[in-house]
């Protein structure tokens, strides 16, 4: 949903111009996320005081912009302002910190005060950025208001550096000292609710700090001192590979050109101070490129076999598969009462997918749960349970949530995910990454496939100790290893899809019927032509056709109709595609879906990458 990104600089020369790009750039990483408005804050040149006379505060004032739109709306509004205001550009800093920020309206509409950062009034004392909801949002705002605090804006938001000034100006009027990293640590404990925070400050110039709880943020250092907040990888990559991803209830304070980390604790007054590593990112620039394609969409359709071979890669060995993040726990998995597959969306669909083939290599049952509804539920899980989490993003709020409660009720918790680092990765037990390769179109395509060859891979491993499915795990074997081939020979097809997708244009619905294992592929691909064409579609159990459904047939109703040569097969009239095993057929088959639903978005006019209504990651309820 939101995107935060903050760049610092220490002792390391930037012209103002030059911030201002990195900040605007990494918000251009950010867009896939989905967002409605932006903003961002530098430093103003420090100005001379008068003899005599006291400086507000320690450092410059800062300079906030904020924008209703897309970016590009902010970039000139930016260098409009900039030009208004005789803002000096070229003005060199050996130290600044800077934050930015796209937002997705959720309290308060799209609107320049409601975008962040959020500020605590005159003087922007205190800015925040902000990923997540505070629940108790009306409460705190309340006794603020009694302090005499003036709201501006319609955010949950803005009661967070309000608070912070209010926290800042008790200890000074007590005539304390209070450190940047005690105020927002004061702050946190009167928050509730899921939060990533970037706070910035003229009392505290040239510092920034970070802090977390259930939101995703990432701190990045780059060579020799510059250091980057974001929400996302992506935004980091073009900058550095090092990188930590912030764990919940730490504090991240940068002062001096030094990284501190404290670890909150509500029930103690002094945080505990924390030594962590950094990780190298396993990501190349090119990945969060376009390249030669048009859009972000079918270039990761394009890449489905480069994405499949690299979710394979050293795991077949031997005719026989090797998980390392599953080893320790294949004995217990073994033993479960039942697997319980967990997911929102297209990640529900790659598990939908799998079930059969899980149950039938391992013999264990398998049910299948949409994460908001088994929360909404309360549904029955165990101890002896297996819940497996299915999550491109690792961080949708349901996902989460729903991992929590497993958690909670004492089953074994897996996860997949394609996100290392992301909160799903680092909550469960154990899991499997899906390698897929950095996906920023908002419809999931290269990411659903490698979940599906993840998940076959999980029931071959869980199965390898009966004889009797060991002919058929060899030929699903040989089957994973020429899907990539498989998968480029149906992208041939890219020409005969978008004449499809011409033909479709003016239709209001469409109708996908699959059965067996395409029942997932029918859901999968009829959410693709929703997700961008913004056309009703609906999958559909070919099974369950004259029990309903058959009613809204009539000549003007296009139909697709998944019948590839598995048990379900009769001939009908089809595009072409490779005969690969059963089990691994819908990797293949949702190809020309997805190619079907790109086309038919271009020819329709809508944006592709980012639909309407539609984030990447949905990080709220």
């Amino acid at each position: 949903m939101c995107g935060i990104f903050a760049y610092l600089n220490y002792c390391v020369p930037r012209e103002r111009r030059y911030v201002l790009e990195v900040l605007l750039n990494g918000l251009r990483r950010l867009e896939y996320r989905g967002y409605d408005s932006s903003g961002i804050a530098v430093d103003a040149d420090l100005q001379p005081q008068p003899p005599g006379s006291a400086a507000a505060y320690a450092g410059a004032s800062p300079i906030v912009f904020r924008q209703e739109g897309k970016i590009e709306n902010l970039v000139r509004s930016v260098y409009s302002e900039v030009d208004e205001k005789g803002v000096n550009l070229d003005a060199a800093f050996s130290v600044h910190a800077g934050i930015a920020h796209t937002r997705w309206a959720t309290h308060g509409v799209p609107a320049p005060n409601n975008s962040h950062p959020q500020s605590s009034g005159a003087g922007d004392e205190f800015l925040v950025v902000h990923n997540g909801i505070i629940t108790n949002y009306e409460v705190l705002k309340e006794t603020l208001i009694r302090h005499g605090f003036i709201f501006e804006s319609d955010t949950d938001t803005e009661v967070i550096p309000k608070l912070a000034k209010f926290v800042f100006d008790k200890a000074r009027d007590g005539e304390g000292d209070m450190t940047f990293s005690q105020v927002v640590m004061e702050v946190m404990r009167q928050l509730e609710g899921a939060y990533a925070l970037i706070f910035k400050s003229p009392h505290y110039p040239n510092e920034l700090i970070a802090c977390k709880r259930g939101s995703t943020l990432i701190l990045a250092n780059g060579n020799p001192r510059e250091f980057f907040f974001s929400s996302d990888l992506c935004a980091i990559v073009e900058h550095t590979k090092n990188y930590l991803a912030i764990e919940d209830n730490e504090i991240i304070h940068i002062q001096d050109g030094s990284v501190s980390i404290l670890k909150f604790d509500r029930e103690k007054e002094k945080p505990a101070s924390v030594q962590r590593a950094l990780s190298v990112l396993e990501m190349e620039v090119e990945q969060i490129k376009k390249g030669s394609y048009d859009h972000f969409m079918q270039k990761e359709i394009h890449e489905q076999p480069h994405s499949l071979t690299t979710t394979m890669r050293g795991r077949l060995k031997n005719s026989g598969v090797i998980l390392g993040g599953l080893k320790e726990h294949l004995k217990t998995i073994r033993r479960s009462r039942k697997v319980i597959f967990i997911g929102c969306g297209t990640s529900y669909n790659a598990a939908l997918a799998a079930r059969p083939l899980v149950e039938e290599l391992t013999g264990i049952p398998v049910t299948m749960e949409v994460a908001s509804d088994l929360l909404d539920r309360q549904g029955p899980i165990y101890r002896e349970d297996t819940a497996v989490f299915v999550s491109q993003s690792g961080e949708a709020a349901d996902t989460l949530l729903a991992l929590e409660y497993a958690l909670e009720n004492g089953a074994l918790c897996v996860g997949i995910t394609n996100t290392v680092g992301s909160t799903l990765s680092r909550r469960t037990h154990c899991g499997i990454h899906t390698n897929a390769g950095c996906e920023i179109g908002v419809a999931s395509t290269k990411a659903y496939t490698s979940q599906i060859v993840v998940m076959a891979m999980m029931a071959m491993a869980i199965g390898s100790d009966q004889l009797s499915t060991q002919t058929r795990r060899e030929s699903i074997i040989t089957g994973l290893s020429s899907l990539p081939s498989h998968a480029s020979e149906v992208l041939k097809l890219d020409s005969d899809m978008k004449e499809l997708a011409s033909s479709l244009i003016d239709s209001e619905s469409l109708l996908v019927f699959g059965r067996g294992y395409n029942y997932a592929t029918a859901l999968e691909g009829a959410l693709k032509v929703k997700e961008v064409a913004l056309m009703h579609s609906e999958g559909m159990l070919a099974g369950e056709m004259k029990h309903g459904p058959l009613a809204l047939v009539d000549e003007n109703l296009p139909i697709v109709v998944i019948a590839t040569r598995d048990a379900c097969f009769s001939k009908q009239k089809t595009i072409q595609v490779p005969e690969v095993a059963n089990c691994l057929q819908p990797v293949i088959n949702i190809i020309p879906l997805q190619l079907l639903a790109y086309h038919l978005t271009v020819l329709r006019g809508f944006n592709v990458d980012q639909p309407r209504n539609l984030a990447k990651s949905v990080t709220t309820q």
